[in-house]
């Protein structure tokens, strides 16, 4: 027998935070924008893979650094950092990151595939013309969202007038107001005697 006081109670309430953002960055992870940051953080792991066993090292950096990015934005979308630090523009860093990134791995394809003959460079070569396309899927994804917040023009996200001019006016009197004593002080001739 259940009594009144062994209810749980239901609906978001119940679902403590740290759960919250879990089934967040679940329902992100999910997404297509999500699934395509992951695709993109698989295929530069395993072109970095195939870069370190291969004979064209100097491509080596390229796929790290795309990693960690797709990683970093991966993990800032799932939890919402990009609700919560509006100084940044997200949209425009990740198009900048996307198209940068299509158009190196495209480069650093090309130059893998016809320039080195062993195995791993034509498997790395091959992984990042996936990976261009990937990138360039995203960029066009991306685009569209940045065209959406471009044409928004939300005046709620534009700077707002300094609120606390007025506060340095007044701030600024007052320390006028202070110094004119301080200097009416010095000047009175009660300060130069001393009392007996």
């Amino acid at each position: 027998m259940e009594g009144p006081g062994n209810e749980e109670p239901e609906g978001p309430q119940s679902v403590p935070p740290g759960a919250r953002l879990l089934l967040s960055a679940k329902a992100f992870a999910v997404s297509r924008k999500g699934l395509l940051l992951l695709a993109q953080a698989v295929l530069s792991f395993i072109i970095f893979i195939c870069y370190i066993a291969s004979v064209a090292a100097p491509f080596l950096t390229i796929p790290l650094l795309t990693f960690v990015l797709a990683l970093c934005f991966f993990f800032a979308y799932s939890l919402r950092l990009n609700d919560k630090f509006k100084a940044v523009y997200w949209v425009l860093a990740d198009f900048l990151c996307g198209i940068i990134a299509a158009i190196i791995y495209f480069a650093i394809s090309i130059a893998a595939v016809s320039k080195y003959s062993d195995t791993a460079s034509k498997a790395a070569g091959v992984f990042g013309f996936i990976a261009t396309i990937v990138y360039c899927v995203y960029v066009y994804l991306t685009c569209n969202d940045l065209m959406a917040y471009l044409k928004q023009g939300d005046s709620s996200d534009a700077p707002e007038p300094r609120k606390s001019e007025g506060r340095h006016k007044t701030r600024l009197a007052s320390l006028q107001a202070t110094k004119a004593g301080l200097l009416a002080g010095l000047h009175s001739p009660q300060i130069g005697r001393l009392s007996v």
